[in-house]
């Protein structure tokens, strides 16, 4: 990827994990700036609001300097219109989010073929986390402490009514 470019990781983000964490560093790697776009209106019900998901996504990146994080609505390639993002990264975990993923890669491209979707495949130890599996597991009683930063984690079970957040 040539550096210089402005990209836009755009997902729901709820909870933010550790390795949507680890897709948003690498990304910042390839790139000069990276927008964290967290969805303000997705189609499924969420647990956190926007300005939560957006919040809980700063800390969790601990004040790196080349990624920001912000909601948007709409579209997600009119939103890389409008901030000049040429690409789009998004993170791939298992063989079914590659079907999801290319499936959407090919919308976008439909709408805005200025537009390039690259993929990163999640670190190992990321390959199976979800954020709807983590919160799944939270509410069963179980630890998710490994799959989300510290933060996240006692948010999370604050919002759930488990006494040990």
């Amino acid at each position: 990827m040539a550096r210089g470019h402005r990209a836009i990781f755009p997902g729901t983000f709820d909870p933010v994990t550790n390795g949507h964490v680890d897709v948003a560093r690498r990304a910042a790697h390839l790139f000069d700036e990276v927008v964290v776009a967290v969805y303000d209106a997705p189609p499924k019900n969420v647990m956190f609001t926007t300005k939560e998901r957006v919040e809980l996504f700063k800390i969790a990146l601990g004040g790196e300097s080349a990624i920001e994080v912000r909601p948007y609505t709409g579209l997600t390639v009119n939103l890389a219109h409008e901030l000049d993002a040429p690409v789009l990264v998004r993170g791939l975990r298992i063989g079914l989010d590659f079907e999801h993923e290319r499936e959407m890669a090919l919308v976008w491209h439909e709408l805005a073929p200025d537009v390039e979707v690259i993929m990163l495949i999640a670190s190992l130890e990321h390959q199976y986390v979800s954020s709807t599996r983590v919160k799944e597991i939270a509410s069963l009683g179980a630890d998710v402490s490994s799959f989300v930063p510290a933060h996240v984690e006692r948010a999370l079970l604050q919002r759930i009514g488990r006494t040990d957040a």
